[in-house]
C-alpha cells in the first residue's frame, strides 16, 4: 500500500470534490497559516479575502477601461475638430500653416514642423515649400509607417523654432498615390513622448488626413 503524502491526499481531493460536501463541518474548521501575518484564518475567511483581493484587481481594470475610454473620446473630440477647420479653410496657401498650429494646440504637441517638395509652381516661394535635400526626400519616401524615437538630422531640426530643445521625434510622411510629397515633424523634449515602442495608427490617421488636404498643393507631374 503506497504511503499517503501531500501529493496523493491533493490527488483525491481533485478526484473527489464533493468530499467537502459530505465534511462541510471541515471547511470551518481548517485553519490556515500565512500571507496574513502569523494570524491564522479558516479557509472560508481566506476564501473571502482572495475574492475581495480578485474582486479589487476587477475594479482597478475597469477603472483603467474606463480612464482609457474617456481619453480616447477626448481624442476623437479633439481630432473632430481639427478636421473640421482644416475642411472649413477655402485658401489652400494657409493649410500647411494651419495643420501645423492645430496638431500643436489640439494635441498638445511642443513642437512641429512641415516641409512639402513637388508643389505647385504658384506655391513655390512659400515658408511651407523650402529647399528639402534630395537625400532627406528619398527618407521619407522608405517610409511605410511614421518614425518615432531620436533622429538628430540637423536639416529636420532646422524646421523646428527651439532644435536644442528635441529630445524625440516622431516624422510622418505626407503620400499620394505612393508617392511622398511631404514630411511632418512633432518633436518634444520628453526622450519618452516619441519612442519605437509606441503604436503608429493614430499617427498614420494623422498622415492620411494632413495628405488628403494638402494636394491641393502638389503637381506630381512636374520633374
Amino acid at each position: 500500500m503506497n504511503p499517503i503524502n501531500e501529493n496523493s491526499i491533493a490527488e483525491y481531493l481533485v478526484q473527489n470534490p464533493e468530499f467537502f460536501e459530505r465534511h462541510a463541518e471541515l471547511l470551518a474548521s481548517i485553519r490556515l497559516y500565512g500571507g496574513h501575518g502569523t494570524r491564522a484564518t479558516s479557509l472560508q475567511e481566506r476564501q473571502a479575502t482572495l475574492l475581495r483581493e480578485k474582486i479589487k484587481h476587477h475594479e482597478q481594470r475597469i477603472m483603467e477601461m474606463i480612464r482609457f475610454g474617456n481619453e480616447n473620446v477626448a481624442i476623437a473630440n479633439r481630432l473632430h475638430r481639427w478636421t473640421c477647420e482644416i475642411l472649413a479653410t477655402l485658401d489652400p496657401v494657409r493649410l500647411p500653416e494651419l495643420i501645423r498650429t492645430g496638431l500643436q494646440e489640439h494635441f498638445f504637441i511642443p513642437q512641429t514642423g512641415m516641409r512639402l517638395w513637388h508643389v505647385n509652381a504658384a506655391f513655390v516661394d512659400q515658408p511651407f515649400a523650402g529647399l528639402v535635400s534630395a537625400e532627406l526626400q528619398r527618407f521619407a519616401q522608405s517610409l511605410e509607417e511614421p518614425f518615432m524615437g531620436v533622429n538628430p538630422e540637423p536639416e529636420l531640426l532646422s524646421w523646428l523654432d527651439e532644435p536644442d530643445q528635441v529630445r524625440s521625434v516622431a516624422l510622418i510622411p505626407l503620400t499620394t498615390q505612393n508617392e511622398c510629397f511631404g514630411l511632418l515633424v512633432f518633436a518634444s523634449p520628453d526622450s519618452q513622448r516619441f519612442n519605437a515602442a509606441m503604436g503608429a495608427d493614430f499617427l498614420e490617421r494623422i498622415a492620411t488626413l494632413c495628405a488628403a488636404a494638402l494636394t491641393r498643393l502638389i503637381d506630381l507631374n512636374q520633374p
